[in-house]
């Protein structure tokens, strides 16, 4: 029980967390009134065009890093300890990745049923990636701190 706490429950908690990006709380429209408003105070004098392509890089930057850090932590809970992959596993990272990226792929249907939100396939490529950063960034982790 301890060990799926430490290592499953984490992951649960973050798919939990994405799902609920998804909701029309966090659309384009509602989240460009937080970035926009922190840009301005640093930058009082910006365009409105670099304003909309920052809120865009923010945005894009935020998909690749919750999906970074959802393959990460699915990469952890399968290569932890006592499993029979236990240390760096190539098969393990790769199947982190496809559940990651099956995740991006359910994410973008369900935000095609939420209004102000669209699906987008370029948002699951995008995922995709993030996912990969998220297991390679694992592996070289690991053996900064000699896991493997």
């Amino acid at each position: 029980m301890h060990r799926f706490l430490r290592y499953w429950v984490p992951v649960l908690l973050w798919m939990a967390l994405i799902f609920s990006a998804s909701g029309d709380t966090k659309s384009s429209h509602k989240s460009s009134r937080l970035i926009g408003p922190f840009v301005k105070f640093f930058v009082p004098d910006i365009s409105e065009e670099r304003l909309e392509q920052i809120v865009f890089g923010v945005r894009k930057a935020a998909h690749l890093t919750e999906y970074a850090v959802l393959s990460w932590l699915l990469a952890r809970a399968f290569l932890r300890p006592g499993t029979p992959w236990g240390r760096w596993d190539r098969k393990a990272a790769l199947l982190a990745w496809l559940i990651a990226s099956l995740y991006a792929a359910s994410d973008e249907l369900h935000q095609s049923f939420v209004p102000n939100r669209t699906a987008r396939w370029a948002d699951v490529g995008l995922d995709s990636f993030g996912a990969a950063v998220g297991a390679v960034t694992l592996y070289y982790f690991g053996r900064w701190r000699k896991y493997w």
